[in-house]
């Protein structure tokens, strides 16, 4: 019909449509709720923000004692977050710090750190003021802030094990300088990156030096499996302390029942106790629980004894205490046991060729070529210090191109 369609071959191209659109509306329906089971509930969060929250703490009061500066780690904020997400809020480049669990738990995380902190941090452990340069990051900068990870989340890992009562062990961190922009698709990123994350940022202080923010990064599965875990041993902790703390208490009397009942037969006459208070034991709760994390002794509490029931306790075993007599000879051979425990500490050698005395004005007229006189004369040992400590003279030689110091006299 010259090329037009008929009106029957128009209504079975629109149902073909209807039923097309119907399918991959019913395709959608049935993928969305794959992705709505990664979802984090507050309960989870809560759990995996404490754990976090408790290793990051022993983490910061190792590298504090590395960098001799006060280290604050806190206020974590657990989220579930893309990486779009992550690049578009935090700064670039930034180093990544990859950490592989190699006992106890199976799975990585990853430390974000800015480049700044790092360049700071680098410095302190140089032994500078902690002053970031203008230069960019390089490998010394990278290895430098591995090795202090590598302490720092060695300590984390030891207060999970004491947390989850299991030993937890990491492979020593690989340390890289990423731009959230490029790095994903330079296939230098771990691959669960690549799909949402779990993310906990911490607020970090350091001395005067540093305020600012660091991160860590979790797979979903491990982040959840670190969540199932410390709800295991939350509730094994407190159905054990519930156990011990029922096993102590005796059991509540039924309640009587609504119903009226026939008058009770009647019930002997207790004996009463003369002269004494009534003590009346008080009601525990049958139903209270402890808080779920927490661990308490079960201390059974002493039950009131009742007249013609007395036993009696004991009697505890007294002994007078016994000490060794002091004798008058205080011999020194021990004072020298532990002497290997400070051989490697370092102290500070000075060799003094001698001093003087100048007024203001002859140190103002100093020039290049004045003459300074000191008050040793010539040959005469000059002394040897050993921090600030005048412990020995010698003479002065010279090892190739060097000077050196030949000791001639120890000063007792």
């Amino acid at each position: 019909m010259d090329g037009m369609l008929s009106q029957d071959e128009i209504n079975a191209l629109l149902a073909g449509t209807d039923n097309g659109g119907a399918d991959n509306s019913a395709a959608t329906a049935t993928a969305a709720p794959a992705d709505d089971d990664k979802v984090l509930t507050d309960e989870q969060k809560d759990a995996i923000g404490e754990i976090s929250n408790i290793s990051m703490g022993s983490a910061a009061t190792t590298l504090g004692m590395l960098l001799n500066q006060t280290v604050t780690i806190t206020t974590p904020n657990v989220s579930y977050v893309e990486w779009g997400e992550l690049a578009d809020s935090y700064d670039r480049p930034c180093v990544f710090l990859q950490i592989k669990y190699v006992d106890g738990l199976d799975g990585n995380n990853v430390l974000v750190l800015k480049e700044n902190d790092v360049k700071i941090i680098t410095d302190l452990m140089m032994g500078g003021p902690g002053v970031a340069s203008d230069e960019p990051i390089t490998e010394l900068h990278l290895s430098a802030i591995g090795e202090a990870m590598n302490q720092m989340m060695g300590s984390a890992a030891t207060s999970m094990s004491s947390m989850l009562n299991k030993k937890i062990d990491i492979s020593p961190p690989t340390a890289e300088l990423v731009d959230l922009n490029e790095s994903m698709n330079t296939g230098k990123l771990p691959e669960f990156l690549k799909s949402k994350f779990v993310k906990v940022s911490f607020k970090m202080l350091i001395g005067n030096l540093i305020d600012s923010e660091i991160m860590q990064l979790y797979p979903f599965e491990f982040a959840k499996s670190l969540y199932e875990i410390f709800g295991m041993k939350s509730s094994g902790s407190s159905d054990s302390t519930a156990s011990a703390t029922a096993s102590a208490q005796p059991a509540p009397a039924p309640a009587p029942a609504a119903s009226p009942a026939p008058a009770p037969a009647p019930q002997p006459m207790q004996q009463p106790v003369p002269d004494m208070g009534a003590y009346q034991q008080p009601v525990m709760n049958p139903y209270a629980q402890p808080m779920p994390g927490y661990m308490q002794p079960a201390m059974p509490y002493p039950q009131p004894q009742v007249m013609g029931g007395y036993q009696p306790q004991p009697m505890p075993n007294v002994q007078p205490a016994s000490f060794k007599p002091f004798t008058g000879d205080m011999s020194s051979t021990g004072q020298h046991e532990n002497i290997d425990l400070i051989m490697d500490v370092p102290l500070e050698v000075t060799v003094e060729l001698g001093r003087t005395k100048k007024s203001i004005k002859e140190i103002l007229d100093f020039a290049p070529g004045t003459i300074v006189e000191l008050n040793k004369i010539a040959g005469e040992p000059i002394d040897v210090l050993v921090n600030g400590k005048y412990v020995a003279k010698g003479e002065v030689v010279v090892i190739e191109e060097s000077f050196g110091i030949k000791i001639t006299e120890i000063i007792n």
